[in-house]
């Protein structure tokens, strides 16, 4: 949690626009979650499952809005589902691949297969504006980016399960999904995690859903350009900073930004910035 908000130094003119596609938050907070609380934030969330959306819905409340739509490419799909709900996808589960790590077949096993129709981010009417997207559609993801262009062209901050590994057959991977985001004037900035498995037949006596060294699966953390702030407006910046300092704990790169809206505008909201960073914790 970030240890004082934005806000109190500067704060921007209208809501943070969050997206969120796979919105089913397992009983975990989103990242997301201390600008709801605010007020600073208003959410539109997609998450397939009706059961699931509608908990959501009843969770969150107005202004809050969840939609139960497959996100996608706009066409019919089929839809894997699998023995544990957040595992199900619309790509299928590569069982040789996940045979081969303790207690992960066991948790992505196909149940059944369920014909679908996905809807496009592009597609969708009164999305408003959209500063931070969050993605977790279990190897779905490039799909939804490349059917979300003019979605992404105002986004500030994107986080993004990616996969290392084809957990999924012929899923796209970590390398696919980075190449696509540097070409929409994104930059990778970190990972938030990683899910790791050991080969079969070792298994750690402390926790049997850990690994040793393969990596599987994390969230990606990507930003727009830094190198060109000059194309985005005061607001944009504003929304930007304070996604790096109250969802992603990047205090170095909220400076930047401040930094360059001070010499844009004669401030000192990164002097007032450091001041409190520095500021002795209760």
């Amino acid at each position: 949690m970030a240890p004082f908000p934005l806000s109190s130094i500067v704060a921007p003119a209208s809501p943070i626009g969050v997206l969120d596609v796979g919105a089913s938050f397992l009983g975990e907070k989103p990242p997301y979650q201390p600008l709801l609380d605010s007020g600073a934030a208003r959410l539109i969330g997609f998450e397939p499952d009706p059961e699931a959306c509608e908990k959501l819905r009843e969770m969150y409340g107005p202004p809050s809005q969840f939609f139960p739509y497959f996100i996608g490419d706009g066409r019919p799909a089929t839809f894997y589902e699998t023995s544990w709900a957040a595992t199900g996808s619309l790509f299928k589960p590569n069982a040789r691949l996940l045979m081969a790590f303790q207690n992960l077949h066991e948790m992505m096993k196909l149940v059944a297969e369920h014909p679908v129709q996905t809807m496009r981010l592009d597609d969708v009417e009164d999305l408003g504006e959209v500063d931070f997207m969050k993605l977790d559609v279990q190897g779905a993801e490039l799909m939804v980016l490349q059917n979300a262009e003019r979605v992404l062209a105002g986004v500030s901050v994107i986080q993004v399960e990616v996969e290392f590994l084809e957990l999924y057959e012929n899923q796209p991977l970590f390398a696919d999904v980075d190449r696509f985001l540097r070409g929409q004037g994104f930059v990778f900035h970190t990972f938030h995690g990683f899910g790791s498995r050991c080969f079969k037949p070792t298994m750690l006596p402390d926790n049997p859903y850990s690994g040793i060294n393969q990596c599987l699966w994390s969230d990606a953390v990507y930003v727009r350009d830094w190198l060109k702030l000059e194309a985005l407006s005061t607001d944009q910046i504003i929304k930007y900073a304070t996604l790096l300092h109250e969802v992603v704990a990047s205090s170095d790169l909220c400076l930047g930004l401040l930094s360059h809206l001070d010499a844009r505008q004669g401030t000192a909201h990164g002097h007032h910035y450091m001041r409190k960073m520095a500021a002795p914790r209760p």
